[in-house]
């Protein structure tokens, strides 16, 4: 899929275990911790090779637009009432630190492995072609044959030296 779609998705997918995770225990917890893991890992899984350095830098930017988004609804979600929003998504991103790192170290070995791989295979020949092998039939021959063609463009036959 193209980096646009993936992050299209990511953000929707994000905010679906945001407010789930809002909506059943009035605050972040581990449920949206390994939801934005998982979204990703499913954002570098899927994405076209020609948009990896989009997915690459999506983790930080992801989470950071989540947890703008809800110090700016609800700022006591992630982090006291009174803090002010840069407060607020500084606190969230300290509490969310561990999602952050696991969440963009799988995608950056995942979109790795992936480079290595897509790099193997565009520059290997193609899937399933055996590799050039040099192979003789028959034995050395003690008549040598030669073929000389007539000067004549309708001559019948060619004549070899074998012949005679």
């Amino acid at each position: 899929m193209s980096g646009s779609r993936i992050t299209r998705l990511a953000v929707l997918g994000g905010l679906l275990v945001l407010a789930l995770d809002l909506a059943v225990f009035g605050r972040l917890t581990l449920v949206f911790d390994i939801g934005f893991v998982l979204i990703c890992l499913g954002a570098a899984l899927a994405v076209h090779p020609r948009d990896f350095l989009r997915v690459a830098a999506l983790p930080p930017l992801l989470l950071l637009g989540f947890l703008t988004v809800v110090a700016l609804t609800h700022r006591q979600w992630i982090a006291d009432a009174r803090d002010g929003l840069v407060q607020a998504v500084v606190s969230g991103l300290a509490h969310r630190a561990s999602a952050l790192l696991t969440g963009y170290l799988v995608a950056l070995v995942v979109l790795a492995i992936r480079q290595r791989v897509h790099l193997r295979r565009r520059h290997s020949k193609r899937d399933g072609s055996p590799a050039p092998t040099l192979a003789t039939t028959g034995g050395p021959s003690e008549e040598k044959s030669t073929t000389v063609v007539g000067s004549d463009p309708h001559s019948p036959e060619s004549i070899t030296a074998s012949n005679h």
